[in-house]
């Protein structure tokens, strides 16, 4: 999620940006002994269950080497119908902290308009899931909660084109978790930005994140997380 100008002068640049991702999610969530409940919410729907969010990424660049940093705290609340003709109603409370942060190494492209960089990084993921089900045919209602926490290595790439001394793309695409945290674990997000003054860029895009965990097993079960978050973002930068 960063916007830096074409040009980079020598000494270190810093860029602060704050961004909007209006989130679509797809998956399941499992809590300890109770079974996995899909969390399938739309845009619309995201927005109407969205509890409260913060979002931001930090940049800082000297000649070829950068370092990214990017947050998102977001907690949200979905109830739904599970099981064979809707047999159950599923109430799933979601707080979610991610953290990445990573090393980068700009690569020669032979062309003054385009830099692009491998990256090297972490991705610190911290997940609480309240599960309860009211079962159709029982006078009760069973619950349960669990948080979990894991860091996982990452390795991808950061490119910038140039389009001319105003508008510009990014993309930026990471794959890690290796059975070292997370099973898997994916992020990636393209925009076309604008850059108005020296100090202030705007962009839009699109961004997602796909996370499949499962905690170590034992006698309470486990924590299964295994879920798709994508969608269009917006974004304001300062550049100093």
């Amino acid at each position: 999620m960063v916007e830096p100008a074409a040009s980079v002068p020598p000494g270190w640049q810093f860029q602060a940006t704050l961004y909007g991702w209006l989130t679509a999610i797809d998956g399941d969530v499992g809590v300890r002994r109770l079974p996995a409940v899909p969390v399938n919410a739309s845009i619309s729907d995201v927005l109407g269950d969205l509890d409260g969010a913060f979002m931001g990424s930090f940049m800082a660049r000297n000649g070829q080497w950068l370092l990214l940093a990017d947050v998102v705290v977001a907690r949200l609340s979905e109830g739904k119908h599970v099981g064979t003709f809707g047999g159950a109603e599923a109430d799933v409370d979601l707080t979610q902290t991610i953290v990445t942060g990573a090393v980068g190494y700009m690569l020669p492209t032979g062309r003054n308009d385009l830099d692009f960089a491998l990256t090297a990084g972490l991705r610190y993921m911290r997940l609480s899931a309240d599960v309860s089900l009211v079962p159709t045919f029982l006078p009760a209602t069973i619950s349960d909660s669990q948080a979990k926490s894991w860091i996982d290595p990452t390795l991808g790439f950061f490119a910038h084109w140039a389009l001319d001394e105003k508008w510009f793309v990014n993309a930026t695409m990471d794959i890690g978790g290796f059975d070292v945290g997370s099973k898997l674990s994916s992020s990636g997000y393209v925009g076309l930005g604008y850059l108005w003054t020296k100090s202030l860029s705007t962009a839009v895009g699109y961004r997602y994140l796909y996370e499949d965990y499962e905690g170590a097993g034992n006698q309470s079960g486990t924590f299964r997380f295994n879920t798709v978050m994508h969608g269009p973002t917006l974004s304001v930068a300062w550049h100093f």
